[in-house]
């Protein structure tokens, strides 16, 4: 797999797990305790050769998204179902329990924000959708980042991420018919 972008991963582990399954280049957060010079990295990666975020599905992973997306705008987002992290004896969870081929498949589906508008999704949207305020909403809003490649996310924080990923209105109508489509 010839990838030319940096991957910025969370720590050793996951570079071990990254390189063995791509061979890429990585640059590690050392975990959510992300500092300054190691943004300047990033930053200085993104303008050499592009940046690609692929952190852990948890809360730690999604604020280390987020503080790399607020000062190195334009990084490409990859993202791993929680199911595929988790360790084999279920004592952990991180790219590093990933399979390979998993992990190839995450990077080769980078979401790239680019100079699109962002588009507002109104909550209405999102509720009348049955993602949010629903019995079945965690497992539809499951199912609708797993098609969107945009990460899992809770019910408050969708809304932000559509936006963030800016998913156009008609992007979302056309998810939202497969889903409806999958549960007849």
């Amino acid at each position: 797999m010839n990838i030319k972008e940096i991957i910025v991963v969370e720590g050793k582990s996951d570079t071990v797990a990254v390189k063995r399954a791509t061979g890429a280049d990585t640059i590690e957060t050392n975990g959510s305790a992300i500092d300054d010079k190691t943004l300047v990295r990033i930053q200085h990666a993104q303008e050499t050769r592009g940046v690609i975020v692929f952190t852990d599905p948890d809360f730690p992973g999604r604020r280390i998204r987020a503080i790399i997306e607020e000062r190195v705008p334009g990084v490409k987002h990859a993202f791993l179902k929680k199911a595929l992290t988790i360790a084999k004896n279920g004592q952990g969870l991180g790219i590093e329990h990933a399979q390979d081929e998993d992990i190839r498949k995450a990077i080769s589906s980078v979401y790239t924000v680019d100079d699109q508008p962002v588009v507002d999704i109104p909550l209405a949207d999102l509720i009348t959708a049955r993602l949010v305020g629903h019995p079945d909403a965690k497992r539809r809003r499951e199912q609708l980042s797993e098609l969107l490649q945009i990460g899992q996310v809770n019910g408050k924080g969708l809304k932000k991420r559509l936006e963030m990923f800016r998913i156009s209105h008609e992007k979302f109508a056309e998810v939202l018919k497969v889903l409806d489509k999958e549960e007849n």
